[in-house]
Formats: structure tokens, C-alpha cells, sequence
């Protein structure tokens, strides 16, 4: 497994009565017994299809063969979507590089440069049509049910504004669209403008949510579109999915033990939020994928936690006295790297100038390693559960496992907490509202 976990400083007998009782664990595990059969039961029988995409390969090859025809002379690639159709995206493109100051040109000579439009805002979008050589620009239109609205305000104004440019005899090669397959008697606005105007779709699974599609074609686009190796995706994904079906007991399972601490520590101790604290630049917009995953699929009928995004080291700047020192209602997650040795080597009399002593011939990366073991040490003596999951290596399997740990980690707090993880009635209420205003109704 390119993963480790341990839950040791969630524990009573590491951080005093604010832990659980090993008894109380077993307890909650073994409630997730029954559901990890099913989950068995589902993966043989295909009825959860998220179990069976690690093993696909064929519609790695169609997205790897739309990419390629769309960006042939495309100096840029605009990614519309929002939420799930979008954060796995960005999560996987993250590790390629993208949104990290001195890192997000990496391969840019052979690639076009990668952007993400997930949130409407007027100014951004007006902006960035009347800023982009629409000749040399290429847009992914991601919307499961093609009636996203959001989504759709910015196909149609991208596509009205290559019609102003006199390029709508190109539209079909320069646009591209996964949504949801035809469907009688469903409306699906994206491919009825994809259909119009020609534009090649490609088909987003009717049933996988968006939150759960990062491993899709949804996000294997934006990863391949930054040079990461997709299959390797898959495979690191494929190990959690087998460490499921070998039948092994709920504690044996890190996303079983992880939905257990989770749900057991908010019934047991009041803990109400929780936090995603990775550190490695790479991983910032993955934690903001699980806030969408966890919040979305576990907020319903009263239940759930907060789920709050955070960065280390930066946020221990930031967010630690809170964690530390605050009311005692969260949930650490500490997603650590091995880095030391990495990046620029403290010189000795710079160091000595900066009176850092400590710093002299350390790397960048052994400062960042001492604060990966310092800060669950820290909380720990302040008797605050924290939970660490180490990588060796960030790469392409490792984010892999990493996402499909977490999604089964969610279906199984889901079902200790009695929700359905995989709807969303309170965002499809705030849909139908937003229908109306603008009907006038």
C-alpha cells in the first residue's frame, strides 16, 4: 500500500479522556462489518461502479485520444465545471504541477497551460473571454447532468464569444464535453448544445457522482492533460479497492478504521470538525476535494462534521492556536510526505548570520519533515486527536490510493451515521430556487 495510517493519537490511552476507548473502536467496526460485505457484493455484482473504475482501461484511451485531437496547436486549456466536476480535476492536475508558483510552467514548451474556471463570477468570466487568443484556446466542458447552470453560463458565453470571432465553423474543434449519456424523456442542455454545434462528448458515468468521479474521465483530463500517467492513477486506486475484497475484518481496513475514528470521536466526544492538514503544496486543492466529498456526502438528517481545508506548514501559522489552545471539537488529519533532504541546503554562514544555528547544512525539506512529526506530537500532549497518514513518495499511485481511500472512508461513515452519502437534497432545493428567481416566478 503507497499509504500508512495510523490513529494512535486518536486514542484513549495516547491523549487522555479527550480519545476513544480501544473497546469503543472495536465497537464501531464492528458495526462496519455488514457494510464492507455489501461493498463486496456491489463490487461483484458492478451495482456501485466507483469500485470498478480502477480497473478500466478503455475510456483511458478515449479521454487520452479527445485530449490529443483537442489541443493540437492549443497554447491554452480552460477547464469549465464546478464542485465534483472540477476539485478532483484540479486535485490531480495539482500534482502535475498546476497552481504552484514555480512549478505550474513545468512541461509547458509541449503542453498548453492549464486553467480552472469552477466558480461563476461575472468580472472573472467576462475577463477572461475578451483575455484569451480564442484562435489558440481550447475549453472542457464538465457537467454530469448537462443542466448545471453555472456550467452552462459559461459554455454559452465561450461559445458566443468564438461565434463574435468569426470562429464558429471551428466550435467543434475547439470545444470538448463529458456529460451524462442521452437518456429519454431527460433534459441535458450541454449536449443539446454539444449536439447542435458538433461538439465530441464524451460520456460521464450516471452513476458516480461528481464528488466520486476524480478517478473518471473527469479528472484524468485535467491529469493528462499535465503529462501524469493515468494508468498509474488507477493502479495506485486499485490497491485500496483489493485490500477491501480480500476479506480482511474492518480493522484491517484503513478507511474502515478511519470512518470509525471520524464518526466515533464526533458521537462520543462532541468533535464537530475535520480538519485536512496536508503538507506538501501538491495536495492543497486535494484538500479542498474532501471538504466537498466529506461535507456533501455526510451533512444530512443533522448528521456530519465540518470539514475544513488546511495546508502545513503554512496553517500552523494560521489555524494551530485553534486546534491547540480553542474548544476542543476537532479532528487533525496529517498527511505527510517524506521530504527530508529535498530542496536548497541551508549555507552555514548564512545561517549563523540569521543567528538559525539549528538550519546550518539542513534542506528546505528537513525543516518541513521535523514539523511533520512535531505538530501530531504537539497536539497529542495537548490531548487533541490526530489522525497521520504518511506517503513515501507523492506520485500518481499514491494520490490515487489517497482518493480512494477517502471516498470509501466516506461511504463508510456514511453508513454509521444512517445518511445516504451519495445524494445532495439540500443543494438540489438551492438549485430549484435559483430556477425560479431567474424564471420570475
Amino acid at each position: 500500500m503507497p499509504l500508512t495510517q495510523s490513529i494512535q493519537g486518536c486514542l484513549e490511552e495516547s491523549i487522555g479522556s479527550a480519545g476513544l476507548k480501544r473497546g469503543t473502536v472495536d465497537a464501531y467496526l464492528a458495526r462496519l462489518e455488514p457494510r464492507l460485505a455489501s461493498l463486496r457484493a456491489e463490487h461483484a455484482s458492478g451495482k456501485l461502479p466507483l469500485l470498478r473504475v480502477p480497473e478500466r482501461r478503455d475510456d483511458i484511451e478515449a479521454a487520452r485520444e479527445a485530449l490529443q485531437r483537442l489541443t493540437q496547436g492549443a497554447r491554452t486549456l480552460v477547464f469549465f465545471g464546478t464542485g465534483g466536476s472540477s476539485l478532483g480535476g484540479q486535485t490531480l492536475a495539482q500534482l502535475g504541477g498546476w497552481n504552484i508558483p514555480g512549478d505550474d510552467k513545468h512541461g509547458s514548451e509541449t503542453r498548453p497551460r492549464t486553467r480552472f474556471y469552477d466558480n461563476l463570477d461575472a468580472r472573472t468570466l467576462e475577463l477572461a473571454l475578451a483575455g484569451l487568443d480564442l484562435k489558440s484556446t481550447r475549453f472542457v466542458v464538465i457537467s454530469k447532468s448537462g443542466g448545471t447552470p453555472e456550467t452552462l453560463v459559461q459554455a454559452i458565453a465561450a461559445i458566443d464569444a468564438v461565434r463574435a470571432g468569426g470562429l464558429e465553423g471551428e466550435i467543434p474543434n475547439l470545444f470538448l464535453a463529458v456529460t451524462e449519456p442521452e437518456a429519454s424523456g431527460k433534459a441535458n442542455g450541454l449536449r443539446a448544445l454539444c449536439t447542435h454545434f458538433g461538439i465530441p462528448t464524451l460520456d460521464h458515468d450516471p452513476n458516480i457522482g461528481g464528488r466520486f468521479s476524480a478517478l473518471t474521465n473527469v479528472g484524468l483530463l485535467p491529469a493528462m492533460a499535465r503529462g501524469l500517467d493515468a494508468e498509474a492513477l488507477r493502479q495506485g486506486a486499485a490497491t485500496v479497492v483489493a485490500a477491501l475484497l480480500d476479506g480482511r475484518a474492518a480493522a484491517d481496513f484503513a478507511p474502515a478504521v478511519g470512518a470509525a475514528i471520524a464518526v466515533g470521536l464526533a458521537k462520543e466526544h462532541g468533535v464537530r470538525a475535520s480538519v485536512m492538514l496536508p503538507y506538501s503544496d501538491r495536495l492543497s486543492r486535494f484538500a479542498a476535494w474532501y471538504v466537498q466529498l466529506w461535507g456533501e456526502s455526510l451533512g444530512k438528517n443533522g448528521e456530519g462534521t465540518t470539514p475544513v481545508a488546511a495546508l502545513g506548514p503554512v496553517d500552523q501559522h494560521s489555524q494551530l492556536q485553534l486546534y491547540l489552545d480553542g474548544a476542543p471539537q476537532h479532528l487533525i488529519t496529517v498527511i505527510r510526505e517524506n521530504c527530508a533532504g529535498r530542496g536548497p541546503r541551508m549555507a552555514p554562514d548564512l545561517a549563523k548570520l540569521a543567528g538559525a544555528h539549528y538550519l546550518t547544512g539542513r534542506a528546505a525539506g528537513d525543516l518541513v519533515a521535523a514539523q511533520q512529526l512535531a505538530i501530531p506530537e504537539a497536539l497529542i500532549a495537548a490531548g487533541r486527536p490526530v489522525r497521520t497518514i504518511d506517503i513515501g513518495t507523492l506520485d500518481e499511485a499514491a494520490l490515487g490510493a489517497l482518493l480512494m481511500h477517502f471516498m470509501l472512508e466516506t461511504i463508510l461513515a456514511a453508513h454509521l451515521l444512517g445518511v445516504d452519502p451519495f445524494d445532495q437534497p439540500a443543494v438540489e432545493s438551492g438549485k430549484v430556487l435559483t430556477r425560479r428567481y431567474l424564471a420570475g416566478e
